[in-house]
This record gives C-alpha cells, structure tokens and sequence, in this order.
C-alpha cells in the first residue's frame, strides 16, 4: 500500500517536471548578445545602460533577453513591448528584485518605491494618494507650491542685481524640497542660498548615482562581500546620512505639535491614519521614515532635471524660448506671475513639457520589475527570478513612432495624433513616469511642478548663458535619473513689470 502511494507520488513528480521541461522548451528566450561566464551581457551595456541596450536593441529586437552578471533580465525597449508587459503582463511583473542597493536605501524594501507588490504597498500608495498626490490633495497645497514659486523668483530677482550666473539645478532641488518640507511637516528645510541645499542636491546625486550602478553584489553575489566597487559602503553611508536628516526632522516635527492644532500637515495625517493594510497591519517607523525618503529623493530631483533639460533645449533654441515667452505675455501679461489656473491655456508650455519629458525622461531605465514564475510572452518563454527593464529613453527616441527623434521639437505635440498623446500612462509612446500598477504615484504631481516652476521661470525672466560660455554641454550625465553631465549655469534678466515680483 505504502509502496504503491510512493511510487504514484513519484510518477507524478516526474511528470510533472517533464510536463514542465517541455513547457519551458516550448518557446525560445528571447534574442540578446552573448552571455559571458559570470559577468553576462555587461561589457556588451557599457556605462550609461540606457543609451548601451538602446543600440542593442535595434540588432536583437525590442523585447531582450540577457544577463547582468548572473541576473536574468527581460529588457521591452518599444511602445508596443512595455504596453504587453506593463498592461497584459502587469499582475506578473509588479513586485520589485531585492538587491543589497535596495534594501541600503529603502530601509529594507520598507518604503513605497522598493517594496514589493503587497498590503504595506497598497498602503502607503494609499495614503499617499489621499494625502498629498491625488488632484483633491494637490489642489489643497497649491498655496505652498505657489509660495515656493514667488520665493525662488524673488531671489532670482535680487541675484540678477550682481550679474552672477546662477546654477540652475540647486536653485529647482532647493523649492522643491521646500514645497514638500511645508506639506509633509510644516517646515522649509533649506534656504536658497544656504550650504545645506548644496550638500543636499550633493547627496540626492550621489545616492541616484550609486542606485544606477552595476553593483557587483547585487549581479554577482559570490563575490559580493569583496565590494570591489566600493558601492555598498558608499551607500550605507549616503543611507545613515538620509537617515540621519530624517529622523532630525520627525523628532522636530514631534515636537511642534501643539502648534499645528486643527492644521494639520502631511505627516500628521500619516501618523495619525487609522488606515490599516490587507494584513491588518498600520505603518511602522521605518514606513514612515521611507515615505519621507521617498518624498524627499523622488520628488525633488526628478522635477528638477526635467526643467533643467528644457531650460538647456530652449538656450539652444532661442526660437522655442521666444515662443514660450510670446505664449505667456498673451494669455498672462507682464503685470504678474503665472498661475497654476493659467497652464491650460498655454498649449505651447505644455508640449515644451512633454518634448522634454520624451528626449529627456527622469528615469531612462524604469526601476526594475520581477517576475518570480515563469510565463510565455509574445511568442517568448520568460523564465521565473527575472527582471524586467522598460527602456524608456529608447521608446520616447524610436524613429518608428517619433520623427528626427534627436531634434527638440514642440510642435510635434501641437499637431495630428500626437497632440492627443499624454504622458501619464494609457499611451506608451510616451511614458516617463511608467505605466501599470507601479506607475509613479508622483506622477500628476511631477506634471504641475514641472509645468508650473518651468512656465514661471520663463514667463518672470529673460535667459542667457554666462559671459565666456561658448557651446552649451548637452552630455547625460550617469545613474537612476537622467542629469545634465554639466549642471546649467545661467544668467536671469527681469523681464515683467517690477510690482509682480512682489518686492519693495
């Protein structure tokens, strides 16, 4: 009796696996480059992986199987391939990898951009749309972007008194972490021209940086402990640094209370969420201390080098810039600022944004997907433990979908079916903030403060290269995010009547 159950139980084992065997043999792996021992495809990526599996693509197609070390990677470098992963295959693909970067930088995949497809997930995308990104939350703390707006203008106004150029990216990172400073626990964190928004635009850097990184130890694990590339201690450092910054500011938050009594902020309103997740389970410290991370990282530089890359296109463009600034005397004026309630009747500002947001995305590469078990796609077999990369850079320069890919070109944007296309997520020729159930939950934010900062510094200012500045850099510089290699360095001239700068 014993005998005959065992033997049905391994009879059926075997068929199983046989079953399984020829299921998996029944599709290819997709086309890609040599896999070498150890190292995988790596050689054959180069440094900047966005621009590498772009021109690899075009020879082995837009949907590529590889390895990054001994990481097995799906890479969808088309519109119609990230429309069939991130749309048909989008339940299979929404957990994130676990990776030693990772786990540095999101106290162990406790925060909303790492953790995996689950109830703590599903919770703070919960109450992150309900209190900050949902368009309820951001017409409440429209008064703070807008305030944030004026500052920033203000000291642009003042700074174009000594004729110095002003570097463009501190100045976006500094009102952006102060927008969210205000919303999430009532507080400015930096000055405009103070030492600590530098070292903080400095961090946020280095982390997206090191996040881009080929870490060795996250793609070859038997050598990992070497840390031949220094990244996990660089990381652990930029992590206690963070960590450091954050807890500061939620003791000083804490402290404060009594005085937020029937106002209360962002993070009051997290902390005391009676919300519950699937699990049954609220948020805990490092939850929270992710969410602020998140906030903080994810929603200053992102922004940032999207104007950034815009304000470059239009100084090599002056034509475009005229245009822009044509567009806003019209609709606004020259007697104030541009408003939020004006951005719908700017067409033009709003295509510079998407021409931007398509030659420039803030994160080229998506943040990885991973599928735990196997599955057929398009005629392909994907197998279990493998990750999926969207080439997002490579899909918004396709020359099958985008005419002269390479040139900026806002127009495109004013006219046919493009004019229709729209940047958040149901059209995947055009898809910086990414698409499905991870979509970035920051993404009608990121459109505003994008659309609003970029539309005030081109309305309130005339611009110009400094003295001496020959050929503007256009270089990408390298990691998670997509910045200029040459931070922008410009020189702002008032060019709106001196009572709408609101200075006396």
């Amino acid at each position: 009796m014993y005998l005959f159950l065992i033997m049905s139980l391994l009879l059926g084992l075997s068929l199983h696996l046989l079953l399984r065997r020829r299921h998996c043999s029944r599709l290819p792996l997709p086309p890609g480059p040599p896999n070498l021992p150890i190292i995988g495809a790596l050689p054959f990526i180069g440094p900047m992986p966005h621009s590498g599996l772009a021109l690899l693509a075009r020879r082995y197609g837009p949907i590529m199987f590889l390895k990054m070390g001994i990481r097995r990677v799906v890479v969808a470098s088309s519109s119609a391939s990230a429309r069939t992963f991130l749309k048909t295959f989008d339940s299979h693909f929404s957990d994130r990898p676990s990776g030693v970067i990772s786990k540095e930088v999101s106290y162990n995949g406790q925060n909303m951009v790492f953790a995996d497809y689950g109830p703590k997930w599903k919770l703070l995308r919960k109450v992150s749309s309900l209190h900050l990104l949902g368009s309820k939350a951001m017409s409440r703390w429209a008064g703070v972007r807008r305030d944030e707006a004026i500052s920033m203008i203000q000291f642009l106004k003042k700074h174009s008194d000594s004729e110095k150029p002003v570097l463009l990216p501190n100045l976006l990172v500094c009102a952006m972490a102060n927008v969210i400073g205000r919303i999430a626990m009532s507080k400015r964190v930096f000055h405009e021209d103070g030492e600590e928004a530098k070292e903080f635009k400095e961090m946020i850097k280095e982390l997206l940086v090191g996040q881009g990184a080929s870490n060795i130890e996250d793609l070859v694990p038997a050598i990992g402990w070497l840390d031949p590339m220094g990244v996990r201690k660089k990381m652990l450092g930029l992590n206690r640094r963070f960590d450091s910054m954050v807890s500061k500011l939620l003791v000083e938050h804490a402290e404060t209370a009594g005085e937020r009594q029937g106002n209360p902020d962002l993070l009051d309103l997290v902390v005391g969420s009676e919300a519950k997740g699937e699990d049954g389970e609220g948020l805990c410290e490092d939850n929270i201390k992710g969410f602020i991370s998140d906030l903080f990282v994810a929603g200053t530089d992102t922004s940032a080098i999207v104007i950034e890359w815009a304000m470059a296109e239009m100084l090599k463009n002056p034509s475009i810039l005229q245009r822009a600034q044509q567009e806003t005397d019209r609709v606004i004026g020259r007697h104030r600022l541009l408003d939020e309630s004006d951005i719908p009747n700017l067409p033009y500002l709003q295509a510079i944004c998407k021409e931007a947001l398509r030659k420039h995305p803030p994160t080229p590469l998506s943040i990885p997907h991973y599928a735990s078990e196997p599955c057929d796609v398009e005629g392909y077999h994907i197998p279990g433990k493998t990750w999926l990369l969207v080439n997002i850079w490579a899909i918004g320069r396709d020359p099958d979908v985008w005419k002269n890919p390479l040139v900026f070109d806002p127009e495109r944007f004013l006219q046919g079916k493009m004019a229709r296309i729209d940047p958040m997520g149901n059209d995947f020729e055009l898809i910086p903030f990414g698409a499905g159930r991870r979509i970035c939950a920051g993404k009608l934010a990121g459109m505003v403060m994008v659309q609003y900062y970029l539309g005030t510094l081109v309305h309130a200012f005339d611009w110009s290269l400094p003295e001496g500045v020959g050929e503007l850099d256009m270089e990408e510089g390298p990691g998670l995010v997509l910045p200029k290699a040459v931070p922008l360095s410009v020189m702002a001239r008032p060019r709106l009547a001196p009572a709408a700068y609101g200075l006396h």
